[in-house]
């Protein structure tokens, strides 16, 4: 059953289905909670990151809370968010998978390859000042995690794949652009989702492949509840300075943070059970090989 569960983790804590991106964009689970086998479908899987801390309805109502956290759910299915979800079911075939060392590491490869650009627009970029050497900064804990996965499970580090490549280079053309509005939104969801169903996914892999270790990528300095208030307080005091229309370009980026964020979770189920065997589709190293 271990083998059954880690992209089902995507939607049980909170990295769900968005049903309206790219077919190639992977994989959810049966939603029987019996399921044998993790399912691979056409469909995208996006971070939710408004969907983790419950909203305070006693008080007033922000940027985030209400039309950032709006436009996420529409893209979200009643399966997936109960009783905010506005999107279509899509049925999804079949096909089981199991994760490997090679997979994670590529993961967390490309993970850092976007966080890194992340950080390098927000050290470049004035308006985004108030980010930098975040608590919720990744870059440093992935080196440390991506060394120690190297070492220990005697892997060769794989490559950034397409899919870190491709969305790094989206959030460099934003910041290259000065689009602001549109940068909040990816930083937002894409930070936030990782204190979310990203933890999960990280618990589940951990037990998983690891021994039950849990890497720098899941710890944060201080209480994280603490942190990200903090962190939603410095992105609604930026857009209190907005326009309508700068919080409409916010919103409207929605899917494509969704999708590209989502897309690096193609990483995990990347090998995949055969007859009497394992197919494998991984990257190659740095070495070549």
């Amino acid at each position: 059953m271990k083998t059954a569960i880690i992209l089902g983790l995507l939607l049980r804590a909170n990295y769900y289905c968005v049903t309206s991106f790219s077919s190639s964009l992977v994989t959810f689970e049966s939603r029987s909670r019996h399921a044998t086998a993790t399912t691979k479908a056409s469909v995208l899987l996006p971070p939710l990151a408004m969907s983790a801390p419950l909203v305070d309805t006693t008080a007033k109502k922000n940027f985030i809370d209400t039309e950032l956290r709006g436009a996420a759910m529409k893209l979200h299915t009643r399966f997936q968010a109960p009783k905010e979800g506005q999107a279509k079911e899509k049925k999804t075939e079949i096909e089981p998978y199991v994760p490997t060392h090679d997979d994670y590491t590529a993961f967390l490869v490309d993970s850092q390859y976007v966080y890194q650009a992340f950080e390098d627009i927000v050290n470049n970029v004035e308006e985004l000042s108030v980010f930098r050497n975040s608590p919720l900064d990744r870059v440093t804990r992935l080196e440390s995690d991506i060394d120690y996965m190297v070492k220990e499970f005697q892997i060769q580090k794989p490559v950034v794949g397409k899919a870190g490549s491709d969305y790094a280079e989206v959030i460099r053309q934003l910041g290259k652009n000065g689009s602001i509005a549109e940068l909040i939104c990816h930083y937002y969801n894409f930070y936030f989702a990782h204190t979310a169903g990203g933890r999960m996914i990280g618990k589940k892999m951990s037990s998983l492949l690891l021994n039950k270790k849990t890497l720098e990528f899941y710890n944060w300095d201080g209480d994280l509840n603490k942190i990200k208030e903090s962190v939603k307080a410095d992105i609604e005091t930026i857009v209190a300075e907005w326009s309508q229309e700068e919080k409409k370009r916010c919103t409207d980026e929605t899917a494509a943070a969704f999708k590209g964020g989502g897309g690096l979770n193609i990483q995990l189920p990347i090998r995949k059970h055969v007859s009497n065997g394992k197919s494998s589709t991984h990257r190659k190293s740095n070495s070549g090989e």
